[in-house]
């Protein structure tokens, strides 16, 4: 059977590492807004061009969840479609997907759809998506793989080091003091998700004792590290997210480690330096 893996597009991880034989990764775009222009986050989108109108704007860039219809047109394809959306704390998409599915089986009757709220965001949406598709290539059921995923979605842990919060702030993801403290002295917070809510973890001075102890709380909080795989997500940060690879691999001994680019959504909140570390 061949299972469709459909994701939005607040999902960092790219069809290359997802697509075989008997899946196939499909994203469905976000809507991104910074003034009057209105951009599609799609495989055409441009980047850097897109970060500097971002960074050029006085005012907040906004997102908006793809319409139920877009999912709609990708539920058509495969056996078995398992869908993987932002938090739906911090997103309608969720929701749009779930309508989505509603329709489907209304109008063509009835199919193996499932939708996980990732309880997430960026690569962790990606590591799902990528659980899910080992998975499938084992040849477990449809049900079994429902079953794993949501076991691996409550023992997901995202974290991120930002140098920006301001869209995050503007748009009431995340609390103001958070930014603040961020402004101050080269104060670098260290943030993660918690209930599907981003949360402020610790905070310390400076990029680089940010990191190391954003290793330690990882390694103090995740007892089989060693057969994990870490993904990690950057805005236009390559070699920050090449050196986060070497302390893993150094302090942490992961079973592997992903290095992914951001897509649009989450280059609107983590900004232009920003990277995310999910397992």
């Amino acid at each position: 059977m061949f299972s469709s893996i459909v994701v939005d597009s607040g999902c960092d991880v790219s069809k290359e590492i997802i697509d075989g034989e008997n899946c196939a990764l499909t994203h469905v775009p976000l809507n991104l807004q910074v003034g009057d222009t209105v951009y599609l986050d799609d495989d055409s989108l441009d980047l850097d061009e897109y970060l500097k109108a971002m960074e050029a704007s006085a005012i907040a860039v906004k997102t908006s969840a793809p319409s139920p219809s877009l999912f709609l047109e990708q539920f058509k394809t495969g056996d078995n479609v398992f869908v993987v959306t932002l938090s739906s704390k911090l997103s309608a998409t969720y929701q749009s997907a779930v309508s989505a599915k509603d329709m489907y089986i209304e109008e063509y009757g009835k199919k193996f759809i499932h939708v996980f709220d990732s309880l997430t965001a960026a690569i962790g949406e990606g590591m799902i998506a990528i659980k899910i598709s080992e998975l499938v290539k084992k040849g477990l059921g449809a049900s079994e793989v429902v079953e794993q995923v949501n076991q691996y979605i409550k023992g997901m842990r995202t974290y991120f080091i930002l140098d920006k919060f301001d869209n995050l702030v503007k748009t009431g993801r995340v609390k103001p003091y958070i930014a603040k403290i961020a402004s101050l002295l080269n104060v670098k917070p260290i943030c993660g998700e918690q209930d599907g809510e981003i949360k402020m973890i610790d905070k310390t001075r400076g990029y680089s004792k940010a990191v190391t102890k954003m290793v330690k709380i990882i390694k103090e909080n995740t007892p089989d590290i060693e057969n994990r795989v870490i993904g990690i997500t950057h805005v236009k940060a390559y070699e920050k997210a090449l050196a986060l690879k070497e302390e893993f691999i150094t302090h942490l001994r992961a079973k592997d480690v992903i290095i992914q680019e951001c897509r649009g959504v989450t280059t609107t909140y983590a900004n232009r330096g920003g990277v995310i570390v999910a397992l």
